[in-house]
């Protein structure tokens, strides 16, 4: 079974919306989660983190968290886990 893919964001983030966007170009399902728009999905992001602090964007893989992640770094483990 493939892991689950969630980007944690907002709409308004350059970064969060390049992220969007490659995850796209490479057709993989994912899940975005704006931290703006839905408080459930901004308490998720705070709990990842034991400092709670709304760092973003974020994406995750499974349980492997990449915090504004270069694309080798990204690509690399989507590699790894999908």
């Amino acid at each position: 079974m493939k892991p689950e893919i969630k980007l944690y964001g907002t709409e308004r983030c350059h970064k969060t919306m390049y992220y969007k966007e490659y995850l796209e170009d490479l057709n993989l399902e994912y899940q975005f989660l704006d931290v703006e728009l839905n408080q459930a999905h901004t308490e998720a992001l705070r709990s990842l983190y034991e400092n709670r602090k709304l760092n973003f964007p974020i994406v995750t893989i499974g349980e492997k968290k990449l915090r504004n992640p270069s694309d080798t770094e990204l690509k690399k483990w989507i590699e790894k886990l999908i």
